[in-house]
């Protein structure tokens, strides 16, 4: 095969880069696209009874994933025909036990080493300061048994496999929850853990009325006190405003709505909060491309029969998946083909509405959001219900609200983040705005220039006009909007929805209470919010308003230090002064450069100065510091140096010590694989390679 149809040049490095198959030398077995599609194809089709049906199967899912109308997700690129698990999502139980807590940790990386990501509930462990009564000890408490399967995660990574992303959930009348929702506020902790509070609706009644709700000892199975609802809302707030975590869960919300509740509640979802799962249940997702079926001069713009033969043919290529899948362990196999839930979502939404010109900020485009769910609902279960009548039901019907009727599939939609398969399919991610339309990324040999193509169409078109309003950026659509446009989806939607609430930098944490209330009473599953900026910043938990940080007044004379260093501009000339044996200011000055490059270098060295004398760790400002990328760097003999503040990290570390990167790559913005610049976002894909922290 020889086809390369529609795949943009970054497309093409992703898929060459995370999907292409190769020998055990290294060689590429797939060599394009097709290759890809077709090994999938096929493998997914097997699941077909006769030959026959297996071909024109294949043929059918080959074309669709070539046209970029639908594209599951990347375990299923990655793993079909390599004996490798397709699905993306799991929940594994963890139970009040040290036996439990470390099969659940040897579980979770046999999940991760198969590019799965995992969600657990901590709530039935007993509270930190229990009594044990066997060692005759005291309990640590669930956070720290989180922790303990973080740096588990961590060092399956290390060890050469795949990134681990994890989900952790402790209900809100758990005696730990304050400690469990300080856990990430200094921006270093638990990085391979997203963390999301379970807030009953108990609790947000109690959060309303300004009231306190019981607090319950999963140990000793009573209740051991109150707290004031407030007092907790605001903790959570105030933490999601500094990191971006902890999100909520509606979990009372999630078990309602659950159609198999009487196999037991839900307690976890899978780390980005789409999929809600029972203990040891997974499930494979895929997207189709909204984008794909605008023609103007159809109805409404839209192609409705191709959609609704495409929304038939995912769901029987994801039910195949369930069949040819390869499970990690016997119980998730058992779980998953019991309820043989599947997850089909969409992308390119935003493309969508910039080609019909509606606004992502409007009532129209919330209607439309309810439209094409709606529809996808209908045709997605009739389509469930056809598989039944041909497969038959899956196996645990009679405990569902099936019961009675045919259904192939538990559950049929979810809306997923699609940052890399939506990079392959050349679209807008799942149903997240745009987040640049131009998109500059700095990387160690230059430069790349991302821009969106319905954007250069326009300007091409349009010269130095401005822009019509209906182009909407992720920061220009107020954090309202953002909440409406998860609730128009999340209304046709069986299991959740993934979506990013953005929010300016200088928003409040009173603007990230009215998101997280509105998104209750709009009847959402959960929510989670990213503040611009605010995973760059040195994070400071202070417990009242009035404590500050004030330098401290320079004494008349210090003892310092100057070293030269060779970079991209020059040579610069760092000194370093001490106050107590401590770094406590820094100039710096450079030769042979424009002045524009001697203030930047004046003002480094001015704010790392202020930052030092206010008390910042100097291993702080390295990590801040170091790595930085810039349009100059250079081989020394101290190795590369990127960029000038580079080259003041690399200074003070030789006066101090190396500082580890602390496996940071949540909060950084360079691409761990190919240096490139990411975008400030809560689950930044990198545009060049398409390396994302679930990678």
């Amino acid at each position: 095969m020889s086809e390369e149809r529609g795949f943009s040049e970054n497309a093409l490095k992703i898929l060459k880069a995370r999907y292409f198959m190769r020998n055990e030398k290294g060689d590429f077995i797939d060599k394009e696209p097709a290759d890809l599609f077709w090994r999938v194809a096929t493998f997914v089709a097997s699941a077909e009874r006769t030959k026959k049906e297996q071909a024109s199967w294949a043929r059918k899912f080959f074309e669709a994933m070539m046209a970029r109308e639908f594209l599951p997700n990347s375990p299923t690129l990655t793993g079909a025909g390599r004996d490798m698990c397709l699905s993306a999502c799991f929940v594994l139980p963890i139970e009040d036990s040290l036996d439990s807590i470390f099969e659940t940790v040897k579980n979770a990386a046999l999940v991760h080493k198969e590019g799965g990501g995992t969600g657990f509930d901590f709530s039935q462990l007993r509270p930190k300061g229990s009594f044990v009564r066997k060692t005759q000890g005291i309990a640590s408490g669930p956070v720290s048994f989180l922790r303990v399967i973080d740096a588990a995660t961590e060092a399956v990574k290390q060890g050469g496999t795949r990134r681990g992303a994890n989900m952790g959930i402790l209900r809100v009348d758990h005696p730990d929850i304050e400690e469990f929702i300080r856990m990430k506020i200094d921006g270093r902790s638990v990085n391979n853990f997203n963390i999301s509070v379970a807030a009953t609706d108990v609790f947000m009644e109690a959060m309303r009325n300004d009231a306190s709700y019981d607090i319950f000892d999963p140990y000793r199975k009573a209740i051991v006190g109150k707290k004031k609802a407030r007092q907790i809302f605001d903790m959570i707030v105030e933490s999601a405003w500094a990191v971006g975590d902890p999100g909520l869960i509606f979990i009372d919300r999630i078990n309602k709505l659950n159609p198999t509740r009487s196999l037991g509640p839900i307690r976890a979802t899978n780390p980005c909060g789409e999929q809600p799962l029972h203990e040891y249940e997974s499930c494979n997702l895929g997207s189709i491309n909204l984008s794909r079926f605008y023609i103007a001069r159809k109805k409404d713009q839209f192609d409705w029969e191709r959609f609704g033969q495409v929304i038939s043919l995912a769901v029987r290529f994801l039910d195949n998946v369930i069949d040819v899948n390869r499970y990690p362990l016997p119980e998730i196999e058992k779980m998953t083909t019991a309820n043989r839930r599947i997850g089909l979502g969409v992308m390119g939404w935003a493309d969508l509405l910039l080609l019909m010109k509606i606004k992502y900020d409007s009532a129209a485009a919330t209607r439309l959001a309810e439209k094409t769910m709606s529809f996808m609902r209908r045709q997605a279960i009739a389509e469930s219900a056809r598989l039944a009548e041909e497969r038959g039901n899956f196996p645990n019907i009679g405990k569902s609200v099936f019961r009675g009727k045919k259904m192939r599939n538990a559950t049929t939609l979810t809306i997923a983040p699609t940052g890399t398969i939506s990079r392959i399919a050349g679209c807008s991610s799942s149903i997240e705005p745009i987040f640049a339309f131009e998109f500059t990324s700095k990387i160690i040999d230059g430069e790349i220039r991302d821009v969106h193509p319905l954007y250069e169409e326009w300007k091409s078109k349009h010269g130095g006009e401005p822009l019509p309003d209906y182009f909407r950026t992720a920061h220009d659509i107020p954090p309202e909007w953002h909440v409406r446009m998860q609730a128009a989806f999340q209304k046709q939607v069986d299991n959740s929805v993934s979506k990013t609430i953005n929010f300016p930098n200088k928003a409040s944490a009173k603007d990230v209470e009215a998101a997280y209330l509105l998104a209750y009473e709009l009847e959402t599953k959960g929510i989670t919010i990213y503040r611009d900026g605010s995973r760059a910043e040195q994070v400071l938990y202070k417990a009242s308003p009035e404590a500050r940080l004030y330098p401290k007044e320079r004494p008349g004379s210090l003892p310092s230090v100057t070293d030269k260093i060779k970079t991209g501009f020059g040579n610069l000339y760092v000194t370093i002064s001490y106050y107590n044996q401590k770094p406590f200011e820094v100039f710096t000055s450079i030769g042979k450069s424009g002045y524009t490059t001697m203030a930047d270098a004046e003002a480094l060295g001015r704010l790392i100065s202020l930052a030092l004398r206010s008390g910042v760790d100097a291993k702080e400002v390295i990590s801040q510091l170091k790595g930085i990328g810039g349009s100059e760097p250079i081989f020394t003999e101290g190795g590369l140096v990127q960029s000038i503040p580079d080259a003041i990290a690399k200074i003070l570390e030789r006066h101090i010590g190396q500082v580890q990167d602390n496996a940071r790559d949540v909060f950084q913005t360079i691409c761990k694989v190919c240096g490139a610049t990411l975008p400030d976002e809560k689950c930044p894909v990198c545009p060049n390679c398409g390396w994302n922290r679930c990678s």
